[in-house]
């Protein structure tokens, strides 16, 4: 299958979703490619019912209520996306100055002519970090889980949370509320994210709201038909062990990221990032840019807010690859409205 358009758009996440409203701004089509089955990235696969603080205009949103808002922004554009597939390669055609995007899934590969690619590509293809636990893989997205899709779920039940880094500590705070009980397994009894919600796990622990269960590791699982009964945790540096009844375990050991395809795109990479132009978020390929987590500058900020500014700034400098002979005047949106694309 083959298509045409002005820009792919590799990621399907906040920052890439922002990327084609700023096109369609520009009179630029869009298609969309991203490996995960949804659209949204991390925010929709791991946490979406976490409140983001630190985006203008809300004092508080969830991760998928902000890429809901930004898929409605960006509909007008009419965006194609091609879900559950991955790029494979990125091949120049000269004789047209064009691009030729080669994706595939598990049955067939497509081709997508364009005239730039914009990699929001977030830390690259993800998968969380699985404990080397006997028969985990009978529990995996029934009982044991890597992210929370909607609290909800857990309401009323006996919840263990394994991990110490921010997403474990957020999540015990978060689902002390609705859950039964809520165990927090760590190696460490010092916990690694902010002090406040450090603050918040030691209150709600003498309250006795949640269990500590510190230093310890897991051990071993028990149930049946992919369904836990009870997690033996043996403690570090001796041979105590304990056995916790619980009906979910949450994993929050982080993410295992590679850059994976990215690699043989011929781009400059840093320390597995995307060597960008700050001003333009130009990379060291022509017509490919890079915005978001995956690429990297002097100064650079992690932030999906620093992602929106990015991909305003690729947008504006891809405006002139796209339409050569087309002078760009400016104009606030307040005055411009949404053009249409035809």
């Amino acid at each position: 299958m083959k298509y045409k358009t002005d820009i792919v758009i590799i990621g399907a996440g906040p920052v890439g979703i922002f990327a084609i409203f700023q096109a369609g701004m520009l009179g630029m089509k869009c298609h969309v490619v991203d490996i995960l089955p949804n659209i949204g990235g991390q925010c929709s696969a791991l946490y979406p019912e976490k409140p983001i603080y630190d985006i203008p205009g809300y004092s508080v949103i969830t991760a998928q209520g902000l890429i809901d808002n930004l898929t409605a922004q960006a509909s007008p554009f009419q965006p194609i996306y091609h879900l559950e597939e991955k790029v494979v390669e990125i091949l120049d055609d000269n004789e047209t100055s064009s691009m030729i995007i080669v994706i595939e899934d598990e049955h067939s590969k497509k081709k997508i002519t364009c005239k730039a690619v914009i990699i929001a590509a977030g830390g690259g293809y993800f998968q969380p970090n699985r404990p080397p636990l006997e028969n985990i893989l009978d529990y995996e997205n029934k009982s044991v889980f890597y992210n929370v899709n909607k609290i909800s779920d857990f309401a009323g039940k006996q919840v263990v949370i394994a991990g110490g880094g921010d997403s474990a500590a957020d999540w015990t705070v978060e689902l002390s509320k609705v859950a039964k009980k809520v165990y927090v397994v760590h190696r460490r009894k010092e916990f690694r994210c902010i002090s406040e919600t450090a603050e918040k796990i030691k209150s709600l622990a003498e309250q006795g709201v949640i269990d500590l269960v510190t230093p310890y590791q897991l051990n071993k699982l028990f149930g049946e038909n992919g369904k836990l009964s009870k997690i033996l945790v043996k403690c570090i540096g001796s041979e105590e062990e304990k056995l916790l009844t619980a009906d979910a375990l949450l994993l929050f050991f982080g993410l295992s990221m590679e850059p994976g395809p990215i690699l043989n795109w011929e781009i400059e990479i840093k320390h597995k990032h995307i060597v960008v132009d700050p001003a333009t978020c130009k990379t060291s390929r022509d017509r490919v840019y890079a915005i978001g987590d995956i690429s990297t500058y002097p100064g650079k900020l992690k932030l999906i807010l620093s992602g929106f500014s990015e991909a305003a700034m690729a947008c504006h400098d891809i405006y002139k690859v796209v339409f050569p002979d087309s002078p760009l005047n400016f104009h606030y949106s307040t005055s411009k409205g949404i053009p249409q694309i035809v």
